[in-house]
């Protein structure tokens, strides 16, 4: 069984990845957000707030009592959302996948609780070319405001030495979104277990890091749907199917977020050259990444990655 296979097995025996993973703690009288889309966000099928949380709520319970939902595997996996149902589209699989605070959970969704201020997103995707997708920009300031599984981590940004000014403005913007403490440090340094780290410069300067290294192998291997080649002079923006649909060069960035390991997630906020990484970082705003997997920059302008095919 080929290493793939033997993962698809693992995932559908335990029905956590492929369609309802869930956080932390919860405490009566907290509250969350629920956004739900499809394909990779692209669409909204729904968003719901609830406040008045009651002490162990799962992230199953919240999602049931806002909208229509089928379940299998016992009650942790979800089937369908308001009709929209997991299965084969055009021969390809699709199902439903969640995220808390931008973190694709590894528990089921009946098992998750949900921690003060969490957001879930829960989205309605094609799996065949990233059966996991470890991160997302989409839920920014989180993870890094509220933490994981209701507890606040150590946030690092990793500034390469091109990075300038540029390291000063992510910081800037972290604390804007009310990120405590995000303390700055030369990339390519040791980084404990439980730190969640922003990695700022161009893709030349920061692409020794094991993390950024799978961007360079593609979403099978990162969850991003965006290709840096190794001289880091060039984006390529791939479809949902992982096809390059056109490459960026020149003052290109890319905001995007993936995991290595047992490691917490590693955001990157890059590009091809200072413009490039100048304007990943002026993009570090709630109402840019709001329901982004990751976004790349053309001209200042942020794409949603993956890309949508531009058909005539």
């Amino acid at each position: 069984m080929s290493h793939r296979a033997a993962v698809a097995s693992l995932l559908c025996a335990a029905a956590g990845l492929l369609a309802g993973c869930g956080v932390g703690a919860g405490g009566d009288g907290g509250s969350a957000d629920v956004l739900v889309t499809r394909d990779f966000g692209a669409t909204e099928v729904g968003k719901a707030s609830a406040t008045g949380i009651p002490a162990g709520e799962t992230v199953m319970r919240l999602l049931q009592r806002r909208f229509d939902v089928e379940t299998r595997y016992g009650g942790g996996f979800v089937q369908s959302i308001n009709g929209l149902a997991g299965g084969a589209r055009a021969g390809r699989e699709v199902d439903w996948f969640y995220y808390v605070n931008g973190v694709e959970a590894d528990v089921g969704a009946n098992e998750r609780k949900i921690a003060d201020g969490d957001r879930v997103w829960w989205d309605h995707r094609d799996w065949s070319t990233a059966m996991s997708v470890p991160a997302i920009v989409g839920s920014f300031p989180e993870p890094f405001r509220s933490g994981i599984e209701g507890k606040l981590r150590p946030v690092r940004i990793d500034c390469a030495r091109d990075a300038g000014d540029v390291c000063d403005e992510v910081q800037r913007r972290l604390e804007a979104g009310d990120v405590r403490s995000a303390s700055k440090a030369l990339a390519g340094t040791d980084v404990g277990p439980e730190t969640l780290r922003v990695i700022v410069g161009t893709w030349a300067s920061v692409r020794a890091d094991r993390a950024a290294l799978l961007l360079e192998q593609g979403p099978g291997a990162s969850g991003v749907f965006a290709r840096m080649n190794a001289e880091g002079t060039e984006i390529a923006l791939l479809d949902e199917r992982g096809r390059v649909e056109r490459t960026l060069t020149d003052g290109a960035g890319l905001v995007a977020a993936t995991r290595f390991e047992d490691q917490q997630p590693t955001w990157f906020v890059t590009g091809t050259d200072a413009a490039g990484v100048a304007s990943a970082a002026a993009a570090l705003e709630e109402e840019v990444l709001a329901g982004r997997f990751a976004i790349a920059l053309e001209d200042g302008r942020s794409v949603p990655l993956p890309v949508r095919p531009e058909r005539p």
